[in-house]
């Protein structure tokens, strides 16, 4: 893809493989857009362009970050050296992780945090439905976006620069670091084996987490300790605070047997992310099944039984013709 012009505009940070930069591109037509474009050398080519091809398989999910062009962009440096660049739509908001910093003790509102949640497992069911774990989330690579019509946000899943196929063993694993992704944020069972899809959602449970409290997983416990930890089949603290469907929703993610964490379309349907008008008609639907099974106990337990003396005889019909056929 050419442009007729690029504008540099300012440093955004660094990611797995390589550093970002905010850019701003000039078609042909004359007209302009903005583009968060992760730059990366030689030797980080084949992380990237893995990344890219990932990219380009989910392209078309509205919770996942959307990579521009069909390859990714070439040029070279001031120093000589060649830059391989994948230019990605820019999130205005920044990471889930600084807007965090926007609210008081970087708390995000229950009905925000539960809207995120519900985004990030969309996200998630192209991700494994297409046969990858991201193996890295956290708030770090979630991108912030306003939405167009309205006062809200909505939130992208990005930096794929660590996922892996289902079952997939990272060549990067090592007793030194025995981890897949961000420490903090992994699983018992990333220590070992293969990635599972169930991974990402204990990094979920870190995440929701995370908006509720305020603070990181694990905070204040060594790296190097994480390790012990896990296996003593500890988990991070859940205030007795949170309310209890996000409790029940967290303890989920944090299942030590990862089987019983589910999918991620299972989750989509915890009572943890019903929107209130529907865990209203659920009252209502439970209630008025109380109330009939109420009615129909006190209308079976008014009708009186019947003495056998009150029974009347049986009268037999054509008694004479009955009798000579007995007979």
């Amino acid at each position: 893809m050419q442009y007729s012009d690029e504008e540099f505009v300012k440093f955004l940070g660094e990611g797995s493989y390589g550093y970002v930069y905010l850019v701003r591109y000039t078609k042909h037509d004359g007209s302009s857009f903005l583009a968060a474009v992760k730059n990366s050398y030689d030797q980080d080519f084949h992380n990237l362009q893995r990344e890219f091809q990932i990219l380009r398989e989910v392209r078309g999910s509205s919770r996942i970050i959307e990579c521009f062009g069909d390859k990714l962009e070439q040029c070279i440096s001031s120093y000589g050296n060649r830059v391989h660049k994948l230019l990605l739509e820019y999130a205005s908001e920044g990471s889930l992780s600084s807007f965090m910093d926007n609210y008081t003790d970087r708390k995000l509102p229950v009905p925000m945090i539960r809207d995120f949640t519900r985004m990030i497992l969309q996200g998630l069911v192209s991700i494994h439905d297409h046969g990858y774990v991201h193996c890295d989330l956290k708030s770090d690579n979630l991108l912030v976006f306003p939405c167009k019509d309205s006062s809200s946000y909505e939130l992208k899943i990005s930096d794929f620069g660590n996922s892996l196929q289902v079952e997939e063993k990272p060549h990067y694993w090592g007793i030194d670091f025995p981890f897949v992704g961000t420490p903090i944020y992994m699983s018992p069972e990333s220590l070992c084996g293969g990635a599972k899809k169930t991974l990402d959602f204990w990094s979920l449970g870190c995440l929701v987490l995370e908006m509720y409290t305020g603070v990181i997983p694990w905070q204040g416990v060594e790296i190097h300790d994480l390790a012990t930890r896990f296996r003593n089949g500890e988990v991070p603290e859940i205030p007795e605070s949170l309310p209890c469907d996000a409790r029940k929703f967290i303890e989920t993610c944090f299942s030590k047997k990862p089987e019983e964490r589910g999918s991620a379309y299972e989750l989509l349907f915890h009572r943890f992310l019903r929107r209130e008008e529907e865990k209203k008609t659920e009252e209502k639907i439970r209630s008025s099944k109380k109330s009939f099974l109420l009615k129909l106990r006190i209308r079976r337990d008014s009708k009186k039984p019947m003495d056998i003396s009150e029974k009347k005889p049986l009268k037999l019909k054509n008694f004479l013709e009955v009798k000579k056929m007995l007979s």
